[in-house]
């Protein structure tokens, strides 16, 4: 199964989500990658749009390999114990809170982050390779007491979609391939979301909820 690209999973996942419309749901967009998509599903499903912000720890090693993730209240989570010694982790962590409190500023200068509290809550990200972000954000979402607490992905590596299984009360996946190696693997264009494009999907959501349309 490939999808053409983010927008075409997303349409995709909004179809397999359509039970939440008329719930105005929160969907909660891992960035950058996600934010598209979940701008898309938030307009189908007539919800609203934010992003949850945690990022991946990478390895000493592979930047681009995730051995835990962080959230924006500090919170961490390491799934992968083989990451390069305590003294790496303590200083990658530190790195990469301050990514997310620049995140935070930059793409929602002035406003605190969506309520997720009593709502149907709809956590997007363009798949799951180790899992590890979308475990922090969940792990970090149910601390706020949400109504109902959805996982949504297009694709997911296996054992990555056992793990966040335990920690949503709804998973909804398209694609769990035996063959997982890489999220891009499953896309026929998967080119890099730039922070322009996120503060523009979030103004626009604002916008369109700031004038009434679905």
């Amino acid at each position: 199964m490939i999808f053409n690209d983010r927008i075409d999973a997303a349409r995709q996942l909004a179809d397999a989500l359509a039970a939440q419309r008329g719930s105005h749901p929160l969907v909660l967009a891992i960035p950058r990658g996600a934010v598209p998509m979940g701008a898309a599903i938030a307009e189908a499903l007539e919800g609203e749009l934010d992003v949850v912000l945690v990022h991946k720890l990478g390895s000493q090693w592979n930047p681009e390999y995730a051995v835990g993730a962080i959230d924006e209240q500090g919170r961490s989570i390491v799934t992968d114990p083989v990451h390069g010694g305590e003294d790496w982790l303590a200083r990658e962590k530190a790195r990469q809170f301050e990514t997310l409190k620049r995140r935070r500023a930059l793409y929602s200068p002035g406003l605190p982050p969506a309520v997720a509290r009593d709502r149907v809550v709809i956590v997007v990200d363009d798949g799951l390779a180790t899992g590890a972000t979308m475990m922090a954000a969940l792990r970090s979402l149910r601390e706020d007491r949400p109504a109902r607490l959805i996982c949504a992905v297009p694709v997911a590596a296996r054992s990555s979609l056992k793990a966040v299984e335990a920690l949503a009360d709804e998973v909804v996946c398209l694609y769990a391939p035996a063959d997982f190696r890489a999220v891009g693997q499953f896309y026929g264009h998967f080119g890099q979301v730039e922070d322009e494009e996120v503060v523009a999907a979030l103004a626009r959501d604002r916008a369109r909820r700031a004038a009434g349309k679905p």
